[in-house]
């Protein structure tokens, strides 16, 4: 079998689900042949970093007016959804040589630009194979709305609804869920995955997932959240954002104390590690025990710095799995992918900067839900952070309304109904 994953780069989210796919099918099926392609990119590079580059910069300095673009987007026969359609109708014929070239039996995809172009050739009747449309978000947006689409993949059944009330009929509709990856799914021991990162067990932990905030935004909601007189550690993520890395790095170096400049330096954690391997080789005669010490791009603040939390700092892992079942609640941005991996382990969420559009609808979705709760500007990030830590029964609630939404592996079950419409086009031939 052959698969086209048809995707793009503005967000992350769209290629990680496309990837998370591609994953599961290559270990159901070795055989089978899957390729993802940035489809923006193959059918104009200009367009591409135009739309991509576009996005970035309004999402990051004009987000209103983003958001009001994308809400204007989701109205039928407006003048961008007109323009839209006319430079899909426009670039269909330039994805036809990927679709020839790579002979596809069934082509998914994750970006609803990617879907508008492939079902335009199959609206032509260029094209017959079977489409899955993936809505990477916890609300349908209108350019997600195709003729030709024969399976829908939204979030929940609430999305079921919203997807039929625009005209599709409820059997092309699958509440499976975003697709992640399987380590999600996958189980670790905790006590094992605490002592690797020398941090405490025993105390709450929260996850600061930071890579999409501004460096300013990512200081101040730490800054606030280290205030809760509550104990607790922190951890945070910065992803592939140096620039965040650096001065997030740069910050937990220097951090007023009583009025009082404490330089953290690099050697504590090292230090610590070191007394505590030769207290161990002391009290086992082993002389050749040796302390672990941490690896580069990851430091820990010195828990003995009060009121500074025990903190450590992150620049890019492959484990982020790993760190949310660590974590007892997450501050993150409501992007579809990070939401579903929380989902997925269970963890409670705090939503930061939502940006107006897709996100401020997936963080109303998850608030209704009870599984997030929101900190808004207006309001005291540190109250509401220490109202959740003194009150473990919110979190444990929170929990439960996770386990009880979540939709199980989606990619197992996307896999299905990929083979059953194969099937059944083959059977119409």
């Amino acid at each position: 079998m052959r698969v086209l994953i048809l995707s793009a780069t503005t967000g992350g989210g769209h290629m990680r689900a496309a990837n998370a796919l591609k994953e599961y099918i290559k270990k159901q099926d070795s055989s089978t042949v899957v390729k993802i392609s940035d489809t923006i990119e193959y059918v104009s590079p200009f367009l591409n970093k135009a739309v991509t580059g576009g996005y970035v910069y309004m999402v990051r300095n004009t987000p209103k007016m983003y958001g009001s673009i994308y809400k204007n987007a989701d109205k039928s026969s407006t003048p961008i959804n007109k323009t839209v359609e006319l430079t899909t109708t426009s670039l269909r014929n330039k994805l036809l040589p990927l679709v020839y070239d790579f002979h596809p039996d069934v082509i998914i995809t994750t970006h609803p630009f990617a879907a508008e172009i492939v079902t335009a050739l199959k609206q032509s009747n260029i094209i017959d194979l079977p489409i899955i449309d993936i809505v990477t978000d916890f609300a349908i947006h209108q350019a997600y709305i195709s003729d030709g689409v024969d399976a829908y993949i939204v979030s929940s059944r609430e999305m079921v609804d919203q997807v039929v009330e625009r005209g599709v009929s409820r059997v092309h509709v699958y509440p499976y869920g975003i697709p992640i990856m399987q380590n999600f799914y996958e189980e670790i021991d905790r006590e094992e995955a605490f002592a690797s990162e020398g941090l405490d067990p025993s105390l709450p932990t929260i996850l600061i997932m930071a890579g999409s905030f501004g460096v300013t935004d990512v200081l101040k909601i730490y800054h606030k959240i280290v205030k809760s007189p509550e104990n607790f550690q922190v951890i945070v993520i910065t992803g592939k954002n140096e620039k965040l890395y650096e001065t997030f790095d740069n910050y937990l170096r220097k951090i007023t104390i009583n009025n009082t400049i404490v330089e953290l330096r690099e050697s504590v954690r090292a230090e610590n590690a070191a007394r505590a391997a030769a207290k161990s080789a002391k009290n086992q005669k082993n002389p050749k025990a040796k302390a672990q010490v941490k690896t580069k791009g990851q430091r820990t603040v010195s828990k003995n710095l009060k009121p500074v939390k025990p903190t450590e700092l992150l620049y890019y892992t492959d484990n982020v799995d790993k760190y949310m079942r660590m974590a007892d609640l997450i501050v993150t941005k409501p992007g579809g992918l990070t939401v579903s991996e929380a989902i997925a382990v269970g963890l409670p969420m705090a939503i930061f900067k939502a940006i107006p559009g897709q996100e401020e609808q997936n963080a109303e979705f998850l608030v209704s839900k009870n599984m997030a709760v929101v900190l808004e500007k207006k309001d005291s990030c540190t109250a509401v952070i220490t109202d959740l830590l003194r009150n473990p029964e919110k979190l444990e609630n929170m929990r439960k309304s996770i386990n009880s939404f979540s939709k199980g592996n989606s990619a197992a079950n996307i896999y299905l109904l990929m083979l059953d419409l194969v099937k059944k086009y083959k059977n119409k031939k």
